[in-house]
This record gives structure tokens, sequence and C-alpha cells, in this order.
């Protein structure tokens, strides 16, 4: 089983294990023009930057690579229990949406945050809401 507490040494603004919440940017996301600059960092480092110890329900990771290339940068919200959000096309001044969106979804059930609390950067970049593993109703509805 893999402990996300050691998450690269650092990586992660508090250990992941202990965080409801856990917001993971991908580090290799590169632009798409001819310079192909490395981006993913930019971002990783915002969101260090503003999640802090209040927010202790929030840790902030880097990962290798969340297979949306095409739409740098992406970044994934994710809990036990819950949805998995991936959303993508964010620059490090959607930093503070991501973070908002994060503390939200750690209040909310399932993970489920209302389209109205998503700050249109994210309502623009949504890449997919993932059901959690643990339950799969026949009609694909989240729980009561």
């Amino acid at each position: 089983m893999n402990d996300l507490s050691h998450a690269a040494k650092g990586d992660a603004q508090q250990s992941s294990t202990d965080a409801s919440v856990v917001i993971s940017v991908c580090t290799t996301c590169k632009t798409q023009d001819t310079a192909a600059e490395v981006v993913g960092p930019n971002l990783l480092a915002a969101l260090r930057d503003i999640v802090s110890s209040a927010d202790g329900s929030v840790a902030v990771r880097a990962v290798q690579c969340l297979g949306v290339c095409k739409r740098p940068t992406t970044a994934a919200v994710s809990g036990p229990d819950r949805y998995t959000f991936v959303f993508a096309d964010l620059q490090p001044d959607g930093a503070h949406a991501l973070r908002d969106f994060a503390l939200s979804y750690a209040r909310s059930d399932y993970g489920l945050v209302p389209w109205r609390e998503r700050a249109q950067v994210l309502r623009r970049g949504m890449i997919a809401r993932i059901p959690p593993a643990i339950w799969s109703p026949e009609n694909g509805e989240p729980p009561k």
C-alpha cells in the first residue's frame, strides 16, 4: 500500500494522510507552445503559499502526471469516500479558487460542491467528476 505521507519528502503542505482533502498538482505539465515551458510547479508553489495550517483539512502535494497534457496545468481534489474532481487550464492565479473549492469540498457530503460555489475558472476547467469507489448504486446517483 502506498503511504502518501512521505510524498517526496516535504511535497505535501501537511501529511496527506492527516488531511480529509488532498489537492494533487501535476508538476510535469508543460505549455503547448514551442517553448514547452514546465508550468505545473508554478501552481504548486502558489497553492503552498496560500494553503495554511488554518486550512487543516487540506493538504497540497505534487504528482508526476494526471494525464491531461493538452490542458496544463492540471490538479485533482480528492478525499476518502468522496468524488474526485479533476481541473485543467489552471494558472497560478487560480490557486485561490482551488483552495476555496477544497475547503467547500471538505464541508460537503461526498465532496459534491454546488455549482454556484465554484469559481468560473473551475467551471470552465472541469475535466472529470469521478465517483468514490466505496459505493456504486445501480442508478448511478449519489447516496441520499
